[in-house]
């Protein structure tokens, strides 16, 4: 048995694999799973693997965002850039690609050829392409996340990419009376807009898209009408990198 744990800034997620098939998985909040499963002791992050539930003597990778605050102890830890594309290869089977993966805090760029990471652009110091801001932004309009997703038609130009500023425009756009739906379908515009230069910069026909926002099925349809490229969400987005940990 293999776990491979994935420290997310919005979720830790975690994958159980044997004999190369995944045979299970959870996702925790982050801070609930560091406040309630872990503690750190000589600056090394101890997980209670018991109450979790998680099986004993199991080999355990992990990466993330999280890595970078604490190490796992008792684990081997991975770049997340290596775990994300190790990942993206076992979910499609494909060698020559580029990945888009947009989290909870960041978004990364990766092109593969011959099933290798030969470049790369992230974007860590910025949440405007993120989850984060996706979530933001749905509450401002009174919606759910995959509400939002499914908004396309008609997207309102909104020029601000910064999630603090972003939000200070829609309020305006809101009272100038666009549908909410238009809004929306703006809303998923601009993150298409912040990742499309990356994309073209490290371009490949097939963009496999991962990460949580890649539930999105606007941003995925805008993604194909802005680039020549052939989008392909794999089974488990969000687990890409806890799987890229365990294979």
């Amino acid at each position: 048995m293999k776990i491979g744990l994935d420290l997310g800034s919005r979720y830790v997620k975690a994958v159980f694999m044997e004999d190369g098939r995944l045979v299970d998985y959870r996702c925790y909040d982050t801070l609930a799973f560091y406040r309630e499963y872990g503690r750190k002791v000589d600056g090394e992050l101890v997980v209670d693997y018991e109450r979790l539930g998680w099986p004993t003597g199991a080999a355990i990778t992990s990466t993330g965002y999280g890595r970078n605050l604490v190490k796992l102890a008792g684990g081997q830890v991975i770049p997340e850039l290596r775990a994300h594309t190790r990942g993206a290869i076992f979910q499609t089977g494909l060698s020559d690609f580029t990945l888009l993966d947009l989290g909870g805090q960041d978004s990364k760029v990766i092109k593969v050829a011959g099933g290798r990471m030969v470049d790369f652009r992230t974007n860590d110091k910025c949440a405007a392409s993120s989850g984060r801001y996706l979530e933001n932004m749905a509450a401002v309009l009174a919606m759910d996340v995959a509400a939002l997703g499914e908004c396309r038609d008609e997207p309102v130009e909104l020029s601000s990419t910064c999630a603090v500023f972003g939000e200070s425009e829609l309020i305006g756009q809101i009272i100038e009376g666009h549908p909410i739906e238009h809004l929306a379908a703006g809303v998923n515009r601009t993150i298409v807009k912040r990742v499309e230069p990356m994309l073209r910069e490290l371009y490949s026909p097939v963009v496999v898209f991962t990460g949580g926002v890649a539930r999105n099925q606007a941003i995925r349809a805008m993604l194909e009408d802005a680039l020549p490229v052939q989008v392909i969400l794999p089974a488990y987005p969000q687990l890409n990198g806890a799987i890229g940990c365990a294979v």
